[in-house]
């Protein structure tokens, strides 16, 4: 039994066009966020885009990182278990979350000095999470203000997190600030009685706002798009507590009040809430130690 080949034949140019690769084109930021398949991927864009040592201010953390490490660990150890023969022609992501429906199980926690990393800042991370229907957290040390950032997503759910600085009464005044701008849900954070000693700003010689410094002035002819974006901007400053960023361990260990303890959330709450404001707790007072009662829901 004899097997003939098929014939060979020329092929057509409307058959070959679909495989050329498109007319090359300067790649802007939608094309590179198109070309982004997971977080891992954006994290590698913001790397070329920023300068090292602003890079490493948003990737790092303290001392050697163990926390960090242990964080994305648990986060790795997470596993879905599949179950089969289960209708999902219909899903939903939505949970409720203080009794409102959000998109996903999802909370976008603040961050400080945000327009460090973009002009936009904390402005366009309103914006995208209200376009995802998940809530944004406004930082303390935000770099915008509760105002402008409600002005940005009007229509998403934004809440205002807070660091108890020994000044009561500006603590009191953000805290106003927040709830003028409609931030009806406060995050309070309490794991920075002092700062961490984030080694890989003291190794780069990190300043807020960044100087051009010899290393970062070569750093600077290499990401030239991320300087002319922050020098083109408004200076940094801390748009809640008022103030110009510098040194960021010094600013920590000067405001923060390293004193709180459970004695000082009541105060905290009737700050935030209609109900007759308690006398402010000063920071240099004696704290007792006792625990409060059992089942006392704070």
């Amino acid at each position: 039994m004899t097997s003939t080949a098929r014939p060979r034949r020329r092929p057509r140019w409307r058959e070959l066009r679909p495989m050329l690769p498109p007319v090359p084109t300067l790649p802007t930021t939608t094309t590179r966020l198109a070309q982004a398949a997971d977080i891992g991927d954006l994290r590698l864009l913001a790397r070329r885009r920023a300068p090292r040592m602003v890079f490493d201010y948003v990737d790092g953390a303290a001392e050697s990182e163990r926390s960090l490490r242990a964080s994305v660990e648990a986060f790795d150890r997470v596993t879905f278990r599949p179950r089969v023969l289960r209708d999902v022609g219909t899903v939903s992501t939505s949970t409720d979350v203080l009794g409102r429906s959000i998109a996903l199980p999802l909370v976008l926690g603040p961050t400080g000095f945000t327009r460090m990393m973009h002009r936009e800042g904390e402005s366009a991370v309103a914006r995208a999470a209200a376009a995802a229907g998940v809530p944004y957290t406004l930082s303390t040390m935000g770099t915008t203000s509760a105002t402008d950032v409600a002005a940005a997503a009007p229509e998403g759910w934004n809440w205002f997190q807070l660091y108890v600085v020994r000044d009561r009464g500006r603590s009191r005044d953000s805290l106003q600030l927040a709830r003028d701008a409609g931030m009806d849900v406060l995050v309070l954070t309490v794991d920075v009685p002092v700062a961490g000693a984030r080694l890989r700003d003291v190794r780069h010689g990190m300043t807020i706002p960044p100087s051009l410094r010899w290393r970062s002035a070569l750093q600077a002819v290499r990401h030239p798009a991320w300087w002319a974006d922050f020098l083109t901007s408004e200076p940094l400053a801390f748009a809640t507590v008022g103030g110009a960023p510098g040194d960021l361990a010094g600013i920590i260990n000067t405001m923060f009040d390293p004193g709180v303890t459970l004695a000082d959330i009541e105060w905290i709450r009737s700050a935030c809430t209609d109900r007759p404001p308690y006398p402010a707790p000063r920071a240099t007072r004696p704290r007792r130690s006792r625990r409060p009662p059992r089942g006392r829901r704070w």
